[in-house]
């Protein structure tokens, strides 16, 4: 026969286990989502480091380009700076932009389009590219599962007690009207 006392030890104990994995499971999400995240910067900073290598390689077949050369090293200082989801995304976007109008310029010199050294340059861009777009997807999923946990009940009552708060989706919007409208070159 069960006593009123161990109702409430039974009672509690359940309660006590729920807590400790509601908890356990945002910690998990939130160092889930810092991961992704680390993956993220890691393909950026790659990026980062092919683009010198890229503005050189053009740089040698079109030098009267100084305004576009000039606009992707600003363009990737910004994004190495930037912090933030936001920010980073925004600066992501802007340094996006250059790179593609320094390949539209890249278009004009068949010279520089049949240098192997450019086509090994791009071909690692397209590739890390592809990789930021894939770890962008996986934070994002990361994101969405943390935030979703610390908006529904009853573990929204642990996550505010225990101060998770939620994290921004990364995102790499472009201008509709870039996207839509070729990179305007002009000699």
């Amino acid at each position: 026969m069960l006593t009123l006392p161990l109702v409430l030890l039974v009672v509690a104990g359940g309660v006590l286990l729920y807590v400790v994995l509601a908890y356990n499971g945002l910690i998990s999400l939130r160092n889930r989502t810092d991961e992704a995240w680390s993956d993220i910067d890691v393909q950026m900073k790659r990026r980062y480091d092919l683009i010198p290598n890229l503005v050189n390689a053009v740089k040698g077949y079109a030098t009267h380009e100084q305004t576009v050369f000039e606009q992707v090293t600003q363009a990737r200082a910004q994004a190495m700076s930037a912090t933030g989801v936001a920010n980073k995304g925004q600066a992501e976007n802007m340094l996006t932009s250059a790179l593609k109008s320094m390949f539209a310029i890249a278009e004009a010199y068949p010279d520089l389009k049949a240098s192997q050294n450019f086509v090994e340059l791009q071909r690692e861009l397209s590739d890390t590219e592809n990789k930021i777009q894939a770890s962008r997807r996986f934070y994002n999923g990361n994101v969405r599962d943390l935030n979703t946990k610390i908006e529904t009940f009853p573990s929204n009552l642990i996550a505010s007690s225990f101060h998770f708060t939620q994290r921004e989706f990364f995102e790499l919007a472009e201008d509709e009207a870039a996207a839509k409208n070729p990179v305007e070159v002009k000699f």
